[in-house]
């Protein structure tokens, strides 16, 4: 039996990863990708974590990761399926059919951005198409760009990137949004902001980077970006039914990473929170591994 399962090996994972060991807990990361690190890694530039200006999210991912493997973190390859609670400890079950039997989990694993599924959004993702506009707008600073979605995290990006951009479409494909009505008055004001509703995207265009988007009614917009905000799906679907869920489906956890379920954290982006970038995902990560050592050290000795 080990100390400490890590699931996922994005930012999250590998800040806790790091505090583990250096608590001197034997620690395991298991991670669905041989290598990964993460969404970090599809953010071709990062210019927002501290003390690390103008980096890409390649070589940031990477250096997380070669700080854990120094301290002796092991990891292995897996995707796990399956976790139960026995005795004092938990087992968790990949998808292999090994079992890895642990004193306490942090689960990392995150969430995923939903697609259009459209064609040019994978093609050109990371060359045009993004999925968070607090990360990449800076780079479309007095550029055109589009902006897809009626919720709140549309409108608030539409708002961010209008006092960036010379020019944003925001595309919804109902007449009116969901999103706060407070903040769809502020957008009207903005004299660069055009409302596009009751569209749909059906195609982004371009070759090395985007140049178009082609709505489903024929019509076309010159943009040289487009952000998609339609929403996320957190990877939680292997513990719906070990730890509580809120509606969305993100893992009902407060800033220590503690759960519902004795020895089970959560950490990143599948935790219920309101801000979900790589600072946020590293200092929630350091918290549940310091919380997950006190439950070891007090219920372990």
């Amino acid at each position: 039996m080990i100390d400490l399962l890590i699931i996922g090996s994005g930012p999250a994972g590998l800040a806790a990863a790091i505090y583990a060991r250096r608590a001197n807990l034997e620690t395991v990361v298991a991670e669905r990708i041989y290598g990964g690190t993460g969404q970090v890694a599809e953010s071709s530039q990062v210019d927002n974590y501290p003390g690390l200006p103008e980096t890409n999210g390649y070589d940031l991912g990477q250096k997380f990761r070669e700080h854990a493997e120094s301290l002796g973190t092991e990891f292995k390859d897996g995707e796990a399926v399956a976790f139960s609670r026995e005795g004092d400890s938990w087992q968790t079950t990949f998808k292999s059919g090994e079992v890895i039997v642990s004193k306490a989990v942090i689960y990392a694993a995150g969430a995923v951005h939903r697609h259009l599924n459209i064609p040019g959004e994978n093609e050109l993702a990371g060359r045009g198409v993004s999925y968070c506009a607090t990360c990449d707008g800076a780079f479309f600073r007095n550029r055109t760009v589009a902006v897809i979605g009626g919720g709140d995290t549309a409108l608030d990006d539409a708002l961010y990137l209008a006092d960036i951009c010379s020019k944003v479409y925001l595309i919804h494909r109902r007449e009116e949004f969901r999103g706060s009505s407070r903040t769809v008055a502020r957008l009207s004001q903005k004299e660069n902001v055009e409302f596009v509703l009751k569209a749909k995207p059906g195609q982004i265009e371009g070759e090395d980077k985007v140049t178009s988007l082609m709505l489903e009614d024929g019509r076309t917009l010159s943009v040289d970006g487009v952000f998609i905000a339609v929403g996320m799906v957190p990877v939680t679907e292997p513990v719906k039914d070990v730890v509580k869920l809120d509606e969305n489906g993100y893992i009902i956890a407060g800033e220590t990473g503690k759960t519902s379920a004795e020895g089970f954290y959560a950490a990143g982006d599948a935790r219920t929170k309101a801000l979900r970038q790589v600072v946020t995902a590293v200092s929630d990560g350091a918290n549940a591994a310091t919380a997950a050592e006190l439950y070891i050290r007090t219920c372990f000795g």
